[in-house]
């Protein structure tokens, strides 16, 4: 097949595909997602994200999407774990707060009383799921937080924040007959294969009929699109080639396929970047398909310099920050504007 480069990085990629394939994202057309930021804006202005995921033998998920979410540019993350665990985590994250979700035993949170905290604290997006530790505390607290719209009483369920579901969350639903019926929220899912046979699976529907969702890109779109109309949610297929679909029936594909990536804790970094860019104020297929874009830019960053093997999950996230840099500077040298900042104005409230 006949290669070409993609702009301001040079590898080659793949032609674009047949035309009855989905359309590729590229650096522009993820440059115009970029959320706007304003020059005099402080940090209750760019996104408030609260993170529940973390326990003792995955603590490690949960600190990489609070610092992927940090450099994806939200402006405060907190992280919410059991409270037994709280010093723990308070220990590791700079940058991130932390808020203890009460346990009816160790590292099993009360679903009720956890429920009620973080309702109460204030955010503009949410990531569910990340290094969760797996039982039925955790199905109760992830089924009650999903069918809570929180939104105000009369008010329209999906005008309340978004929430980003991976990991335990989506192990968590796999098990929960019709679950999709009952959530008001807007939501980003992001399986991986395994994840997403499960949830088909549980769905009603015979994984093997969705043909090769490792090589054939066909089969890969049209299962992660018929998912996402089933679920009414928009669903990330991560793999080479990661396909993005909303219920609406838009879909797009990363152009990236990238071995180093295969590595314990990338798609954390992925969950950490969606979760910001949607706390952000972007829509979740517009927060999806920017996040795959930006964490495909870094992944070939660090791939550049180490090559295919050898990548650790936290070598991304510095990246994820300048590849945001980079788009931004292609869209104003291409449009003639600046994307990602605000012009000035007298109105906006300074502040750090």
């Amino acid at each position: 097949m006949p290669e070409r480069a993609r702009p301001g990085f040079g590898r080659a990629l793949p032609a674009d595909p047949a035309p009855d394939l989905p359309p590729e994202l590229d650096d522009l057309t993820a440059a115009s997602l970029l959320p706007v930021r304003a020059t005099r804006g402080h940090k209750g202005l760019f996104g408030k994200l609260l993170v529940i995921a973390g326990s003792l033998d995955y603590a490690g998920a949960a600190i990489l999407v609070a610092r992927s979410a940090g450099r994806a540019g939200a402006g405060l993350v907190t992280l919410a774990v059991p409270e037994s665990l709280q010093p723990l985590f308070a220990s590791r994250v700079l940058e991130a707060t932390t808020m203890a979700l009460p346990e009816g035993d160790v590292e099993d949170v009360q679903p009720d009383e956890a429920l009620a905290r973080i309702l109460d604290h204030d955010h503009d997006a949410l990531v569910v799921g990340p290094g969760l530790r797996p039982g039925l505390a955790t199905t109760e607290l992830i089924r009650s937080l999903l069918a809570t719209p929180e939104a105000g009483a009369g008010a329209d369920p999906a005008s309340g924040p978004p929430v980003l579901l991976d990991a335990e969350a989506l192990r968590s639903l796999a098990s929960l007959d019709g679950w999709w019926h009952d959530v008001p929220r807007r939501a980003v899912m992001t399986p991986h294969l395994g994840e997403f046979s499960r949830l088909r699976s549980a769905s009603g529907q015979d994984p093997t009929e969705d043909g090769d969702l490792v090589a054939d890109d066909g089969a890969r779109a049209a299962a992660t699109a018929d998912a996402a109309r089933v679920w009414g949610q928009v669903v990330v297929l991560k793999g080479a080639r990661t396909v993005i679909a909303d219920p609406s029936g838009e879909i797009a594909v990363a152009p990236f396929e990238n071995p180093a990536l295969a590595s314990a804790g990338t798609g954390d970094v992925l969950s950490g970047t969606i979760g910001s860019l949607l706390a952000q104020g972007l829509a979740p297929f517009a927060a999806a398909r920017l996040g795959v874009h930006l964490h495909g830019l870094a992944g070939e960053a660090v791939r550049a310099r180490i090559g295919d093997a050898g990548l650790l999950a936290s070598d991304l996230i510095d990246e994820i920050a300048l590849a945001r840099r980079r788009l931004a500077l292609l869209a104003e040298r291409r449009g003639g504007r600046r994307v990602g900042f605000a012009a000035r104005d007298e109105g906006e409230t300074a502040g750090s």
